[in-house]
């Protein structure tokens, strides 16, 4: 057999053997990147084997059951958190997603002020809103998972979030357990930047129930929206949610998709370096002794 022969049938045989593992590879991903995520959805067959196969971190979404306003459903931040941790989850693509949990803190529940001024809306103290997010997370540890995160939908739910994480984090550092308060989803995604960029003002995007909310629940779940009943600063609401166009909402969960996922593996890193750096030290003074 001439050498140039055999030379392009082996180089035949590899370049169709790359194109094979390249197109596994790419259905492989795309796979992931569809799977079921939530974990009310599957058995706790698939969530043990989901975990043997390296998905060690959980999303915890926290939601809020309050009013907004005439136009909303009371339920917002529930829909809202549900597809934001869905599609957070799918990007990390090593993440599952607990169920929502929809009572967190809205001002003292037997009180009739704030969002408890109006019917539907649900209250927890912060303390035992703290303890319900503490077992859950500790659920999740008992079966193995290694990054909890906490997401949080409304601004009522943070401080409690950001306490409980920076403590659970270092009660758990030494079964290599972190847990984490994504902040930047709520407070740093730039979504009034954006709102602005569109010509709107602060005024008009307003801070409650406004146009920033009704977008993102336009998008999400449009039928929990009446734009019929919708004002400028009416009762419950701020802003003029009236400008609000389900395009936005897109962006808008987009945004907060990518801040969470960036908060995420940054703290991954940090704990891969400390780690790295944990070994090097202790390679160094076995070293000199």
């Amino acid at each position: 057999m001439p050498v140039n022969f055999a030379f392009r049938s082996i180089f035949a045989s590899v370049l169709s053997a790359l194109f094979l593992s390249l197109m596994l590879f790419a259905q492989a991903h795309a796979d992931g990147r569809h799977a079921e995520v939530e974990i009310e959805k599957l058995t706790w067959v698939a969530v043990r084997d989901r975990l043997s196969a390296g998905a060690t971190t959980i999303l915890i979404p926290t939601g809020g059951t309050e009013q907004n306003g005439a136009h909303m459903a009371l339920g917002k931040h529930n829909f809202i958190v549900r597809e934001t941790t869905r599609r957070i989850a799918l990007e990390l693509g090593d993440a599952l997603v607990a169920p929502v949990l929809g009572y967190v803190p809205e001002g003292p529940p037997g009180l009739k002020v704030g969002h408890m001024a109006y019917p539907g809306t649900l209250s927890l103290p912060d303390d035992v809103y703290e303890r319900i997010l503490e077992n859950a997370a500790l659920s999740f540890k008992t079966h193995g998972f290694k990054r909890i995160v906490f997401v949080g939908d409304s601004g009522g739910n943070q401080s409690a979030q950001a306490r409980l994480s920076e403590r659970l984090s270092q009660e758990w550092a030494a079964e290599g357990v972190t847990v984490l308060a994504a902040a930047g989803y709520y407070a740093g995604n730039g979504g009034d930047d954006f709102l602005k960029a569109q010509g709107l003002t602060a005024a008009q995007i307003g801070t409650h129930a406004g146009v920033r909310d009704t977008s993102e629940l336009l998008f999400v779940q449009p039928d929990a929206v009446d734009f019929a009943k919708a004002a400028a600063d009416s009762e419950g609401a701020t802003g003029d949610a009236r400008l609000a166009r389900a395009e936005w909402g897109l962006a808008l969960i987009e945004m907060k998709v990518a801040a969470a996922v960036a908060e995420i593996r940054a703290g991954r890193a940090g704990v891969a370096a400390a780690k790295s750096s944990g070994l090097f030290s202790w390679l160094l003074s076995f070293v000199t002794g």
